[in-house]
């Protein structure tokens, strides 16, 4: 794994906020901008948009205005909650995380009077594909009802966390009496998983993705079933919002622009990210690329706004929360101001794709069948196929195929492959070499 950004930082003698948003000595002001470098679905906000020095060169502009020189420092964590302690502090201005979180940096923030507010959206995804639960290669279990009992390794307070309560449920088991949740960081988690001490684990975007990638996984509950949406955003603390705009709009208009890079070059982007982050960019690809499982878009879209209101019931019965008015804590404003007129068109339906060794772009197919065909002795560095009901992009080589009739579906989990087999007579689970050979 590579050593986190922010501790390659020097220590900076000004690093973070006071009353007047940011510190400053007159003449210079720091801006403390907290982020996720290894949950991809922030890079906009976060590991993308530091390497692309956007932010640095809006704020540039913003000091010959202001005759002041901007200074940048970038803290980097592993979940939101670190960032959210720093924020409430004064120590940190900006800060991204997902949306389980993000309600927990409001409740805290007003709790200890230093309110903060949502004013971006970094990536989404409408289904909520971006939580999978997954067990180790080789586990007997295949549903979620076989989890009773079991222990489950999550990040309690996450979205992941939220994808895991809500989704037992729906199975019909109790998440506080049926199973054993341990509370761990996603590295420690993987790390559980491996040596048997955590039956599953649940987890946000990038770590189902980098573990099936690498063969420590495998997918047991897509959480697109649950087709409820789940997305990361950007929080700004308020004080630091009204005393210092001009900085919060160099921030969105430098977001807006790390967007259009990504989306105009998605592996070239997704090759930047990985080298930051020393994650696979194959891996990063898979949720951030041109059909990834994440469609990113500032705007502070409805269905995210009403998602979010539907999550704080989950918060509060876990204790993490008394209440969050979720209306005053999302503010549009400064995102109409900073981008006027900005929007993105909406998700599209995920196709197959081709990312062939040594090439910089990646070819798309109309249906699973025609990636088959293409894969039969090709030099694949990774491809990628949506799920035949969720939409969710996976691993073709990890996913499971079904053949029906002479077409190809592909499942990100057994269990939906079994569901639809189960359902369509004559239909059949065939392995994945196999397939590429019977479609080809």
């Amino acid at each position: 794994m590579a050593v986190p950004l922010a501790l390659l930082l020097p220590l900076a003698t000004a690093c973070g906020g006071d009353a007047a948003g940011g510190s400053s000595d007159g003449k210079t002001v720091t801006v403390t901008v907290g982020y996720q470098s290894k949950t991809i679905n922030t890079v906009t906000a976060g590991t993308l948009l530091r390497s692309l020095g956007y932010f640095e060169e809006e704020l540039a502009t913003a000091g010959r205005k202001d005759g002041v020189t901007y200074e940048v420092v970038w803290q980097d964590y592993a979940t939101g909650a670190p960032i959210t302690a720093q924020m409430t502090a004064g120590k940190i201005d900006i800060g991204s995380m997902g949306d389980f979180p993000l309600l927990i940096n409001a409740a805290r923030g007003k709790q200890l009077k230093e309110p903060t507010r949502l004013v971006a959206v970094t990536g989404y995804n409408l289904r909520g594909g971006l939580n999978t639960v997954v067990t180790a290669p080789g586990s007997p279990l295949r549903t979620l009802k076989d989890l009773k009992g079991r222990k489950v390794s999550t990040s309690v307070g996450s979205a992941a966390d939220g994808t895991l309560v809500r989704a037992l449920r729906r199975a019909g088991i109790d998440p506080a009496k049926d199973v054993h949740k341990v509370n761990q960081q996603p590295s420690v988690g993987a790390s559980a998983l491996a040596a048997g001490s955590a039956d599953a684990l649940s987890q946000f975007v990038a770590w189902p993705g980098l573990l099936a990638f690498q063969g420590r996984a495998t997918a047991l509950y897509d959480g697109a079933e649950l087709n409820l949406p789940t997305f990361h955003g950007v929080t700004v603390r308020e004080r630091f919002a009204k005393e210092r705009p001009q900085v919060l709009d160099a921030f969105l208009r430098a977001q807006r622009r790390a967007t259009d890079e990504l989306r105009t070059r998605p592996v070239a982007s997704a090759e930047s990210v990985a080298k930051a982050t020393g994650l696979p960019a194959e891996v990063v690809y898979l949720y951030n690329g041109a059909h990834g499982i994440a469609t990113f878009d500032p705007a502070l879209r409805p269905e995210l706004v009403a998602a979010l209101k539907e999550d704080v019931p989950v918060l509060k019965e876990a204790g993490l929360v008394k209440d969050v008015d979720v209306d005053a804590f999302v503010d549009a404003a400064p995102l109409r101001r900073a981008v006027p007129g900005a929007s993105y068109p909406k998700a599209v339906p995920a196709k197959a794709e081709l990312w062939l060794e040594g090439q910089e772009s990646t070819r798309t197919f109309d249906s699973p069948k025609a990636l088959l065909t293409a894969l039969k002795g090709a030099r694949v560095r990774a491809a990628y196929v949506p799920d035949a009901v969720t939409g969710t992009l996976w691993f073709a080589d990890r996913a499971v195929w079904v053949e029906d009739g002479g077409e190809w579906r592909a499942f990100v989990t057994r269990e939906g492959a079994e569901r639809y087999v189960s359902g369509h007579a004559g239909s059949r689970i065939v392995a994945y070499a196999d397939a590429v050979g019977l479609a080809s």
